[in-house]
């Protein structure tokens, strides 16, 4: 994520991120410690593969406290957005893609929590392509393959989690 990028988030989806970066930060670094500390005490660290296995988790965890700590510090809390008909982030779209219909969420997966929704960011190609269009509008944009892909929106609707 970089340093200038805000994330909208509802309050819901910041308390249960907050929640797990604070039981990441105390209880899981302690308890990865723990194992790594039990797997060296075992000898070699060459052969060891429940050491280098509690090591890969420790730089997970790690990664994870870096990224919801940046996201965390960025996010803007509000509520979801009523829709009114305009793509915005945190309203869910549905629209032609390339032919096919799509329906997914606008804005950061840590807002779609458990849904089935897709998540598309505001700043993917797709995202930036139909920020601002009103139901009936069409666009293209350059997929990262380089084709150019066609985008009608057909309904934009309040997240509802």
């Amino acid at each position: 994520m970089s340093d200038g990028t805000v994330t909208w988030l509802t309050q819901e989806a910041y308390d249960r991120l907050a929640n797990e970066l604070e039981e990441l930060s105390g209880p899981a670094r302690t308890e990865i410690a723990k194992r790594i500390e039990q797997a060296r005490e075992e000898g070699d660290l060459k052969e060891n593969g429940g050491y280098h296995a509690a090591k890969d988790e420790q730089g997970k965890i790690e990664a994870r406290i870096r990224q919801l700590t940046q996201l965390l510090r960025t996010a803007e809390v509000g509520e979801t957005p009523e829709s009114h008909g305009v793509v915005e982030p945190g309203v869910v779209v549905t629209a032609l893609v390339a032919g096919g219909e799509e329906k997914f969420l606008l804005g950061s997966r840590e807002i779609a929590g458990n849904t089935d929704l897709d998540v598309y960011s505001e700043q993917s190609p797709l995202g930036t392509a139909i920020l601002g269009l009103k139901i009936g509008e069409k666009t293209t944009y350059q997929a990262p393959n380089g084709r150019d892909i066609t985008v009608e929106i057909t309904d934009v609707a309040t997240f509802t989690g």
